[in-house]
Order: C-alpha cells, then structure tokens, then sequence
C-alpha cells in the first residue's frame, strides 16, 4: 500500500545525459547525469530516470557548469534595451553584478549626466527617481540573465550636489545615506565608490563611511574602484581596507591592476597586502583576462599607457578606432588639445603587465568581471571575450588554473562572495543556471580590431531552468531574475 503522505515522485524537465560535471565547488569533475525541475536541479547521479522530461540533452564529452557570474559590469542600463543580453549569455554568464565603479543609472534622473556616468549609455536611461523604480522596471521586464545590483556612490554625488570638486556637506552625508537605506531595502547588494572619477574624487573616507552606513547595518557589500592604482595603490588599498573594517563588511577591489609601466610586478606587493588583510575582514577581488583596461579618455590615463585607442568620441566622431598619438600627429595638436578636440570621450588603455595579470587571476580570492562598456560602438574585447578568454588562455593553453579552479572562481566562489543562495553550485535543490561547453573548443574571438565577437564552444546555457542560448543564437527566454543577497552572508 502507497504512503499517502508519501510527495509525488518529480520527473525532470530536462536531463544532461553523460556530462562532464564541473560542479562549481573545486572538487574534481565527474561524469554524470544532472536532472532539472522547475528551474531547481532536481539530482545528480548516474543514469537518472528520463522519463518525462521535456528536454534530454547528450553531454557526452561536453563540460556542465554553474552559469558564469559576471562580478563587474556596467549592464545597468544595457539591460533595459537589451533584454536578450547575447554578449553575456554568448559566454555563458548567467548573472551580472551592476553599478560598479561607483556609477549606477539609479537613482538619478538628468538629461546630461557628467563623465564617467555617461559610459553607462545615453542619458534617457537615467530616468529613475529611486533605485527601486529600476529595480521594478527589471522585473517587469526581465532579461535572459540575473541581476544583483550596487547602487553607486558617484550617482548619488550627482543627484545630491550641485557642487561635485568638495567634500559634501553634513545635509549632503545624510541625503546620501537616506538614498543608500532606500536602495538597500529595494534589493540593492550594497555600494560601490570611484573615487578614481571626478565625481567623487573630492569625497573624503569619512563622507564614505558616513554615506555607506546602511552597508553596515544590512550588512552589505562594499566595493571599490581605489583612488589610485599607479604609483599610491597602496595608501588606496589601505582606506579602502579602513573603510571595509568601519562599515564591518565584504569588501570587494574591483579590477585589481597595477598600472603604468613604473609599476609592473607590484602585484606581489598589492596582493601580499590583501592576503594578510584577509586574515583579518573580508575581501575578495575582480579582475578581466586583459592587459588594457577602458574608461572615460584621460591624460593621466594616457601617460601610463604604452598605447591610447579611442573607443568614441562626440567632439570627433572620426577618431573611433584611432591611435591618440597618431591623432595628435594627423592634427598637429598637443595631448591637451587634442583632449579638448575629442572629448567626451573614453578610450581603452594598455597599461597593465601579462605577468600582473596572470599573477591576479590565479590569486584565491579574485573573482573574474568583465567591466565592459555596453554601448560603446567599439567596446573592449572584455565585453564579448571575458570568460572564453579565461578558459582557453589561463586554463587550456598556458595551465595557469586548472578547469576546476577557474570555474569555481566564476560560480561557487563568486556566489558565496557575494551572497547569491543557492547559486554557482550543481547541487540538488540550486537554481538550475547552467553552461554547457566544449573544454577543447571554447575560444574568444573578440579583439581590439574586431571586438562584437562570439565565442566559440559554448554550446548552451540556461538560466533558471529555461534555455536562453543555443549554439550560436540567443532565445528570448527572458528567465533571469533581480537577486536577493543571503540575509546570513558575510
């Protein structure tokens, strides 16, 4: 006789039949059947039952992971207009942490938002009196990947003062502060400053500390762009880390480099530092599989690097693409001047070290973030390149990590890290977003000539249980979700 208290028995929606199991925790791989059930993963085993699955997918020979979380994006407003999300989902990324750098489309709403907001896209997406308005418009409309947001520092700097070159004022602090609390009961994971940007650069480490004190109390995440990171990287890692241990919080170094050419190999220096702080509170670090790096065109910025490419320019639209110094040449013109011609403007920069890179990545606490700029006509590689990058370069072809090291920085480190429950795992009971790919085939193709690339290899991936790409072609599944940071992560 049959138990009536007895659940009925779940059949699977979809069945992986023979994959090579990169589970996400850094155990070593297996081969295994992974069973999937209203968005959840139902059992991982051998020969699981097919019966009743709408999908059986043959692995065989393929690798199955946690879909890719993509730790520092600037998808903010890209989600809005872009809800197939295909240069995310193209690499297998699955979950886009936003408003880094300390600039977030909300909660602002301006017409003309100073540089570097205006990376973010154009000024129609800064429309959003709340952060949680933002939020909302994302759940009405959702995109093909998750979403875990940071509200931004600098935005708040734009909506709160007229006057950005001082450090804001005890009514500036507590408006500031206000707006952090309301974004931080919408859903925000936290606050991300850039004190490296004109925006903030005049915001003193109190008026941080002050702004940031709901971090504290939700016990949220606080991540940084550092003031310098050339020649006073250290003096910036040491407030951020001061800052980190007022707020009694993660702290997360966005795209860790050390840069300009004076600078190479500190990174032994830089990460030596973070590990004995580590010891001590929390941290972790980003970072991209790239010697340039991309930001709003500036001449301190040019000076340290070996190579200036202009991405775009308003002032002189034809320099997309181009060299500065052979623009400086072409139009007889000294750096200064030829600042004042292009800008706006941003530019990608090659000021950073392969040895520091690689040093880096292999760090135990660095996550990896592409930090692509979305709507840049001529975005950097970063943007459609980042994790195939990972995976072909520092794990296939230099050994760098192995398979298993490298995914468990893009899934169930970077999930704990920053508090998503239940994700970045292959585990009974996860949310079933998954990547499946072929270890020997998976290559960038995007390059600094040709940047709008697909991958290749990358075979399929899901998200929440729904498929959202397809051997070369994104599907409007549109299953992602905004997040909730684990009310217990720390």
């Amino acid at each position: 006789m049959s138990n009536p208290k007895q659940a009925p028995r779940r059949h699977a929606d979809i069945l992986f039949r023979g994959a090579t199991v990169v589970d996400g925790t850094g155990a070593p791989r297996r081969t295994a059947d992974v069973a999937v059930a209203q968005g959840r993963i139902l059992a991982v085993g051998e020969a699981l039952d097919a019966t009743g699955a709408q999908e059986v997918v043959q692995a065989r020979g393929r690798v199955l992971a946690p879909g890719f979380i993509d730790t520092h994006t600037h998808d903010d407003g890209y989600l809005l207009v872009h809800r197939g999300m295909e240069p995310k989902i193209s690499q297998g990324v699955t979950t886009v942490v936003t408003g880094n750098c300390g600039i977030s489309v909300a909660p602002l709403v301006h017409d003309d938002p100073p540089q570097p907001l205006d990376l973010m896209g154009p000024p129609s997406l800064f429309r959003f009196a709340g952060f949680g308005d933002w939020l909302q418009a994302l759940r009405d409309a959702p995109t093909n990947v998750n979403v875990a947001p940071l509200v931004g520092h600098s935005t708040l700097r734009v909506k709160t003062m007229q006057d950005l070159s001082r450090p804001a004022t005890p009514a500036e602090t507590e408006a500031m502060r206000e707006e952090v609390e309301l974004a931080m009961r919408a859903g925000a994971f936290g606050v991300s400053t850039g004190t490296f940007y004109p925006p903030a650069a005049a915001a003193t480490e109190a008026e941080i500390i002050a702004v940031c004190e709901p971090v504290r109390r939700r016990r949220g995440i606080y991540s940084t762009h550092l003031r310098d990171e050339t020649d006073d990287i250290v003096p910036a890692i040491e407030e951020a880390l001061r800052i980190g241990r007022a707020l009694d919080c993660m702290v997360v170094f966005s795209h860790h480099k050390v840069a300009g050419k004076r600078n190479f190999g500190r990174s032994r220096e830089t990460l030596g530092l973070l590990g004995q702080a580590s010891r001590l509170q929390p941290l972790c670090l980003d970072c991209h599989p790239y010697p340039a790096t991309s930001t709003m065109l500036r001449l301190d910025r040019v000076s340290q690097a070996s190579r200036t490419m202009i991405t775009w320019s308003k002032g002189y639209p034809e320099a997309g693409g181009r060299d500065f110094h052979e623009l400086m040449r072409t139009l007889g013109l000294d750096e200064q001047g030829l600042l004042e011609k292009l800008r706006p403007a941003a530019a990608i920069y090659f000021v950073m070290d392969e040895g520091d890179v690689e040093r880096i990545a292999s760090f135990p606490l660095t996550l990896f973030g592409s930090d692509g700029l979305p709507f840049d006509p001529r975005p950097h590689p970063r943007q459609w390149g980042t994790f195939p990058r990972i995976l072909a370069r520092m794990v296939r072809e230099s050994g760098l990590m192995t398979l298993e090291q490298a995914v468990h920085k893009m899934t169930g480190l970077a999930a704990r890290q920053y508090g998503l429950a239940q994700r970045g795992r292959i585990a009974p009971g996860c949310h079933a977003d998954l990547v499946l790919f072929d270890a020997d085939r998976v290559q960038d193709r995007a390059t600094f000539e040709d940047p709008i690339q697909v991958s290749a290899g990358i075979d399929g991936v899901w998200v929440n249980g729904r498929r959202v790409w397809n051997e070369g072609r994104a599907l409007p599944a549109y299953s992602g979700q905004v997040l909730r940071r684990a009310p217990d992560a720390a």
